[in-house]
């Protein structure tokens, strides 16, 4: 593993599992001082233990709690250098027909309004760095920002936003001379631990990761490392010129119709 994040600070939202987890471990083993944030304390403790990085309990759509979280970070190291906005939700999701408006609002608080939040506070964090405004933030959409899900109407919705954001704040940054790159990642189906309980309680456990692995055309899922690459890479200086993107890692499933 390398060490191209030696001397950064960075901060991943719903780092406790998943890909979150993974990449809160993979920034950390490439020299990064991680800290990350969710609510489930059990399953940072782990994250913790194996990666030395600091957990802190806070939900994206806390406003408030925003502003605590920062001002720690830079206290204890005076910058902050890479934020990965990952979390996201999808329960109660449903067809545009079906949602209940709060289910609607609660996916859109976390998904859609917990990156802003997260982009918005880590821009402000970075433009005061000792060395000027400089970082790198990543936020993690999804391929359904392209092919989007009609019984998932908020997730695919949220998901295509959050690309906008992305684009939007890296224009911004630009324009104010910050160098400060904003990105998008659009993973594909992603083998997590979540991703395998789906499979293990379907009727047919063969065939449900049959279905998912054959989603793509190269007929396999994601690994986490995999995702977590892509991170690790747009939030390394190897970057430095890469701002406003968005980046498909889904093994070609947005690429065009498999045929017949």
């Amino acid at each position: 593993m390398s060490r191209r994040l030696d001397g950064k600070v960075a901060l991943v939202t719903g780092g406790t599992t998943g890909i979150g987890a993974g990449a809160v471990k993979r920034l950390a083993a490439e020299g990064a001082t991680v800290w990350f944030t969710g609510s489930n304390e059990a399953a940072a403790k782990a994250v913790c233990d194996e990666s030395g990085a600091t957990f802190r309990t806070h939900r994206v759509q806390d406003e408030a709690g925003w502003t605590a979280l920062m001002a720690e970070i830079r206290r204890e190291h005076g910058r902050l250098d890479i934020a990965f906005a990952n979390a996201g939700m999808e329960a109660g999701d449903a067809s545009v027909e079906d949602i209940a408006l709060d289910d609607w609002n609660a996916i859109v608080g976390v998904n859609q309004t917990g990156v802003m939040l997260t982009i918005q506070h880590a821009i402000r964090a970075m433009r005061d760095n000792p060395d000027g405004p400089t970082g790198s933030i990543i936020v993690n959409s999804s391929m359904n920002a392209l092919r989007a899900m009609g019984n998932f109407v908020a997730y695919s919705v949220t998901k295509a936003a959050v690309v906008a954001l992305a684009k939007s704040s890296a224009v911004h940054c630009g324009n104010r001379g910050y160098r400060i790159r904003v990105n998008a990642i659009l993973p594909g189906v992603v083998e997590t631990d979540l991703i395998r309980g789906v499979i293990e309680r379907a009727p047919d456990p063969a065939v449900a990761r049959s279905q998912f692995e054959n989603m793509a055309p190269m007929k396999r899922m994601a690994r986490v490392e995999e995702v977590t690459g892509l991170v690790a890479f747009l939030a390394s200086d190897e970057a430095a010129f890469i701002s406003g993107g968005e980046y498909v890692i889904d093994g070609a499933t947005t690429a065009g119709t498999m045929g017949v």
